[in-house]
């Protein structure tokens, strides 16, 4: 064997070891930290359901009020949140940034043309030139870095559409708390007109009788100061309304007008179950769209963790081209095509002064934030649970009893103000019995807010009815769609 056959032969020989070797080393896997981390639900729920565990749809729970302004008006503010629109706008750009990693795993293609036209040397004449080709590349993701930057993206996107039904859904409770909490109002404020009326009467007559000589000054000053305190707390009650009434405007986008017009419709009062959840926590929390997301949040972190790794590892890279190039002159075109493939590029990482390893670090160390933020996310979302299920259990529990003493000092109210009209009870006993009666109907009103309220905090801490097992990929709806819905 000569040697020049044996320098080439060994050219030969490094040359493969150049290609093969990364290809060997590409068996290796990165070993990124687990995708999922435990943290189990509690087995059963500590406080009681108000369904008896008897399955419903929660999804739109508000068209069982019997209250179609309430459907409209949430379906207004869905249309118009900044929120939604936000939520949107990040799930457009998770749904980029998937397309965008996807394309990195494959070949990327190149067009290229000139023209030119000046002296050409080789033929010593004015020539015109002209040329074009196609250029090629490809980086071969040999330790899943791609992969893994992809992973995380179609992570990241689920998660982004999760994120979007909690948009939706926390739109439909504030809407649906604001709307009870104006009802609320107004019904207070009839509470407080009709007391105003009657402390008016009575100071009306009180003076009719101070007149006449029946009844002392200081006890007709007494039925006047009733009188007037009664007309300050009406109209403060009818000032807290008029907020309620602004700030339900500025979420639903709503006219004023209209909407004072429609709330003077009577509504049908709320039934005591709106919904049911599942019995078992486990079930309710896989409904939970920020809990999903924080999952969702672990994988994608995870998978960073193992682009973060495979950057310290070798890179291989393939190109190639096409090309033709026409050259004119003196009348006489003369055509070149060319075609290659190659080179094929290793780059291999020696000394980055500790860049990569510290890029990996930060991978790891969002990862471990992101599985503590998910156990933090899942003791959260079980804590809003079992607080609503206790409040519902407290005004179901006080709901009899409330009714009960408000029938009862309103009784003790008329009939100590019949007996003051007949000369038989005095002032001061018939201002008690009113305060009693009053703060006793005003307490009533507000259990059945705190009630509704109760339900509304739990529709929203079970997840407003979405289902995490659905087929989460689905394409993402447009903002025109969003704007209808």
């Amino acid at each position: 064997m000569t040697l020049s056959t044996t320098l080439r032969t060994r050219q030969w020989a490094w040359a493969a070891w150049a290609v093969w070797m990364p290809l060997a080393l590409g068996a290796c896997a990165t070993t990124a930290p687990p995708a999922q981390v435990p943290a189990a639900p509690p087995a059963g729920w500590q406080a009681p359901l108000p369904h008896q565990g008897s399955l419903g749809d929660m999804a739109r729970w508000w068209t069982q009020l019997q209250d179609p302004l309430l459907v409209e008006l949430i379906d207004a503010a869905q249309a118009v949140s900044p929120g939604i629109a936000q939520a949107q706008a990040r799930l457009v750009q998770a749904r980029a940034t998937q397309v965008s990693s996807r394309a990195a795993l494959l070949p990327s293609l190149d067009a290229q043309a000139s023209a030119s036209r000046g002296l050409n040397e080789q033929l010593a004449r004015v020539a015109t030139t002209a040329q074009a080709g196609l250029q090629a590349s490809w980086e071969i993701d040999l330790f899943g870095a791609n992969r893994a930057t992809r992973t995380a993206a179609d992570e990241r996107l689920a998660g982004a559409q999760a994120l979007w039904h909690e948009a939706r859904v926390s739109v439909a409770a504030e809407v649906a708390l604001q709307t009870s909490s104006l009802r609320t109002c107004l019904a207070q404020l009839q509470v407080a007109e009709r007391d105003a009326q009657s402390r008016g009467e009575t100071a009306r007559l009180s003076d009719l009788s101070e007149r006449a000589g029946f009844t002392a000054p200081a006890t007709a000053a007494l039925a006047r100061a009733s009188a007037a305190e009664a007309q300050a707390r009406a109209s403060q009650q009818r000032m807290l309304c008029d907020v309620d009434v602004k700030t339900l405007v500025a979420l639903t986008g709503w006219e004023e007008p209209t909407l004072r017009t429609r709330l003077a419709a009577p509504v049908a009062a709320a039934p005591d179950t709106l919904f049911a959840i599942a019995a078992l926590p486990a079930q309710v929390l896989a409904q939970r769209p920020d809990v999903y997301n924080a999952e969702r949040e672990v994988a994608a972190a995870s998978a960073e963790v193992g682009s973060a790794q495979a950057q310290r590892y070798p890179r291989l890279s393939l190109s190639g081209s096409v090309g033709s190039a026409w050259v004119r002159a003196n009348g006489v075109t003369t055509d070149l095509n060319t075609w290659t493939i190659g080179p094929l590029a290793l780059s291999v990482p020696l000394f980055d002064g500790g860049r990569r390893a510290a890029l990996t670090d930060a991978a790891q160390a969002r990862y471990d934030e992101a599985a503590t933020l998910y156990r933090a996310k899942v003791r959260q979302a079980v804590s809003e649970v079992e607080q609503a299920l206790v409040r519902l259990q407290s005004t179901a529990e006080r709901n009899a009893s409330a009714r009960t003493a408000a029938e009862g000092y309103r009784a003790s109210f008329d009939a100590t103000e019949a007996r003051w009209r007949g000369g038989l009870a005095s002032l001061v006993e018939l201002e008690d019995a009113r305060r009693t009666a009053l703060a006793a109907e005003n307490a009533l009103v507000a259990l059945q807010h705190e009630r509704q309220a109760a339900w509304i905090a739990l529709y929203r801490a079970a997840g407003g009815g979405w289902d995490g097992s659905a087929a989460v990929a689905s394409a993402a709806p447009s903002a025109a769609a969003t704007a209808a819905r």
